[in-house]
């Protein structure tokens, strides 16, 4: 039996002199069954999260929480899943398909992330297991910042503010860190998901042209709102664009989708800004192609193998690095945050997940 309702209220019921006691709390627009266990159900936070994200889990779960923010290896996730029924878990954490099945008690696996490859979906939905993500509350953050990096590639801003701090500025030249336009340019856009439709928004300030290349065309009604973008096969987009913009989700499908290849395809005078995932881009032949000229410059929030990344890129000069902060505003980070912690509270009471990426799972009892 199903209750919905919004006040916390203690009832009292007295049978044959027994005094019993029960305290039902219920919150606005969440769905817990009844009647209720006797013992709460067992999660993991694996990272440091803001606290009163913790407090609210409090009243539904026992939680082992990692407010010192420990990176666990996959061997020590595992151990600590045997006895939990949900965990909450960000990019960092491996939960691979021998970890799921070393922890039968699991029912939910909830990613503070639009992102899942960290995560063996196949073998989650075949073990029973509900797996969500935080889609969506972090759009419009991720495309502001893919304009901060493109800005910054474009216009040399890293590089020209080292130089400076270095000491080195003492007098005004003509062609002192000539960079690109961004104003009447043409913008790529590969991944033309909602994060890639938000950036191309921007783009009408610009007087820009937008090209995107997507799995699927979009509709002309999200084509005109997206700055009227026009689609393209990766390769036309590579050899017309004179900013191009990753925004696509990893898999292996899309593993490397830039290589050497389709890097020669660019123009010399071009740029690149990865804010979609490591992995997406061959890291190496990127390094190969800036350092040789072959393209002008990169802006990379993301990066293969990270935070662990090529060491090639630390000696050049026209790539701007930042450590994946693509979604990291204060609103947004909380946002993400309680939309993971609202999932698992769904997951574990009795509910449907709202960001279920496994819809058709036939959840453990």
């Amino acid at each position: 039996m199903l209750f919905q309702s919004f006040v916390s209220f203690v009832f009292f019921v007295d049978l044959k002199n027994t005094r019993a006691m029960a305290l039902v709390v219920f919150e606005q627009s969440l769905n817990l069954e009844a009647p209720f266990p006797m013992s709460k159900p067992r999660i993991l936070v694996t990272r440091a999260v803001f606290p009163d994200v913790l407090e609210r889990l409090a009243p539904y779960f026992d939680i082992e929480s990692n407010q010192e923010d420990c990176i666990y290896t996959e061997e020590e996730l595992r151990e600590k899943l045997r006895d939990k029924d949900g965990v909450f878990t960000t990019p960092s954490e491996r939960v691979s398909a021998a970890t799921i099945a070393a922890c039968p008690q699991l029912r939910a696996i909830c990613n503070m992330a639009v992102g899942y490859n960290n995560i063996d979906l196949d073998a989650a939905s075949q073990a029973g297991i509900m797996v969500t993500n935080t889609p969506d509350v972090l759009n419009e953050t991720t495309a502001d910042f893919g304009w901060a990096l493109l800005m910054a590639t474009a216009r040399r801003v890293t590089e020209s503010e080292h130089w400076l701090r270095a000491g080195k500025w003492e007098k005004w030249r003509y062609d002192s860190f000539l960079g690109a336009d961004v104003h009447g340019s043409t913008l790529g856009i590969i991944g033309m998901g909602r994060i890639g439709q938000a950036i191309a928004r921007r783009s009408t300030g610009f007087n820009m042209q937008v090209l995107y290349h997507n799995r699927s065309r979009l509709s002309e009604d999200l084509e005109r709102a997206a700055n009227n973008a026009r689609y393209a096969s990766k390769e036309d987009l590579l050899r017309q664009s004179d900013h191009v913009i990753l925004v696509l989700p990893y898999s292996a499908a899309t593993h490397h989708t830039i290589t050497a290849a389709e890097l020669a395809l660019m123009k010399p005078s071009a740029t690149l800004v990865n804010i979609a995932r490591g992995g997406i881009v061959d890291d190496a032949a990127l390094i190969d192609a800036l350092r040789t000229g072959r393209i002008a410059a990169a802006g990379l929030d993301v990066f293969e193998n990270e935070p662990r990344f090529h060491p090639g890129f630390l000696s050049l000069s026209n790539v701007v690095l930042t450590p994946h902060i693509a979604s990291a505003s204060e609103p947004t980070r909380r946002g993400m945050a309680n939309t993971a912690a609202n999932n698992l509270i769904a997951a574990l009471t009795g509910g449907r997940p709202a960001n279920l990426l496994n819809p058709k799972v036939k959840p453990k009892a």
